[in-house]
């Protein structure tokens, strides 16, 4: 009996073995690799490859919804480069990296790949044009940017299990927006963690609390999570338009955010709210910011105080940032564009609501603070570079680098 249970975990063992060799993909980029199709499962995606050319690139692999970690070996024993990485839907995950001809250096990260699938009957609901979307498919895929792309090898496998998923809950300013100019700062915030720690964006634009949950996205979350995962939720913007009776932010709104408390501990998970953005709605002596979220921010406190759930005040963070940035300024982190910055751009872009990747990735350091500040236990896996953040000293918009992917889009997202 005892050489037979041997046995048996020894077969086990290999099975095993051979399922995660069987999900473990490596690709040596210095060679010739095909264009992407569901019958190899892998390739060269969204533009042509790059034909030995340094210019940008993305490269998919068919993957499983889960955790997957990316290690990738930067430069090129041929030539010097300079790459950004950044995955999915424009998820930032390493900024400008140089590389000096021979010299190469690995990158290593966590993606999240998700697909609408629940389970065998139920899915999300996803607006048509997120079937666009690059995270929404079977794939996973990775984006090469910068003025010198320069990759020489790739390596996916899934992530060990123990890795701390972060999922966030949200509209236009938490989505990974899928089209320049726009961004939000859950598409940044993945750059400033390690191995250790996963972002899941199911944010979209134009959603409330509750049609987040209508569309069963925190479903889709709750198949995901694993106890001890965190949810974090922003809403506000688009609840403020719903005017069905009970509407408003003591009622319905209120009420919505505890459903998300409360299925999100029933399932073993952490919540963290988020106080809505503001938007740059100076007042006429264009130094004041005007508050447009009426009773929206102390509605959400107060469902925090009274379920203890740790908060994270974007709204009063984002309005030290623009009158910080001052009226002028403030354009500069929010999509104000003049006509003809983006191809198909006929008129003159002025988005009081939607950020660009500057002002995303400003947002994102402050959501950072505060999880700093409310001590989260996950603070630890920062990367060291992360330096402490006051939105009363922003970085310099004019030095900010943002290499724009090939994706882009004038057409406003959905909300306001």
């Amino acid at each position: 009996m005892k050489r037979k249970t041997m046995l048996l975990f020894a077969v086990m063992a290999t099975l095993t073995a051979m399922a995660e060799t069987q999900q473990t993909f490596e690709y040596d980029m210095t060679k010739s690799q095909p264009v992407y199709s569901d019958e190899a499962g892998y390739g060269y995606d969204v533009v042509e490859a790059p034909n030995g050319k340094m210019q940008p690139f993305y490269f998919s692999q068919k993957v499983d919804d889960g955790n997957y970690k990316v290690t990738v070996v930067l430069g090129s024993k041929k030539q010097a480069g300079n790459t950004v990485v950044r995955a999915e839907s424009r998820r930032l995950f390493v900024e400008e990296t140089a590389t000096k001809k021979g010299e190469l250096k690995t990158v290593e990260f966590i993606v999240n790949k998700r697909s609408p699938r629940i389970d065998n009957k139920n899915k999300v609901s996803i607006k048509e044009r997120e079937k666009e979307y690059l995270d929404w498919d079977d794939r996973l895929t990775l984006e090469f940017n910068g003025s010198a792309p320069t990759v020489s090898s790739i390596k996916i496998e899934p992530a060990p299990a123990d890795v701390t998923t972060i999922f966030l809950c949200g509209n236009s300013t938490v989505v990974d927006q899928n089209n320049e100019p726009y961004a939000s700062w859950g598409q940044m915030i993945p750059r400033w963690f390690d191995t250790t720690v996963s972002i899941s964006n199911h944010a979209e634009s134009g959603l409330t609390a509750r049609t987040f949950l209508g569309s069963k996205r925190l479903d889709k979350i709750l198949t995901m999570m694993k106890k001890g995962d965190w949810v974090f939720v922003e809403f506000g913007h688009n609840d403020e338009k719903e005017k069905k009776p009970g509407d408003g932010p003591w009622y319905h709104y209120s009420y919505n955010l505890k459903i998300f408390v409360d299925r999100v501990r029933a399932n073993g998970g952490n919540i963290v709210f988020c106080t809505p953005t503001q938007r740059r709605t100076f007042d006429e002596d264009m130094k004041t910011l005007v508050n447009s979220h009426g009773d929206f921010p102390a509605a959400m406190k107060a469902v925090a105080e009274r379920e203890n759930v740790p908060i994270i005040d974007l709204n009063e963070m984002t309005k030290e940032f623009f009158v910080s940035l001052g009226y002028e300024g403030s354009k500069k982190a929010l999509c104000y564009y003049a006509k003809g910055s983006f191809p198909n751009q006929e008129k003159e872009l002025a988005d009081r609501t939607h950020f660009n990747p500057y002002g995303a990735y400003e947002v994102a350091k402050m959501v950072i603070m505060g999880m700093k500040q409310n001590k989260l236990p996950f603070v630890s896996s920062l990367k060291p570079d992360f330096k402490d953040y006051s939105p009363q000293k922003p970085d310099d918009p004019d030095k900010f680098v943002w290499y724009r992917s090939v994706k882009n889009d004038v057409i406003k997202p959905d909300g306001d």
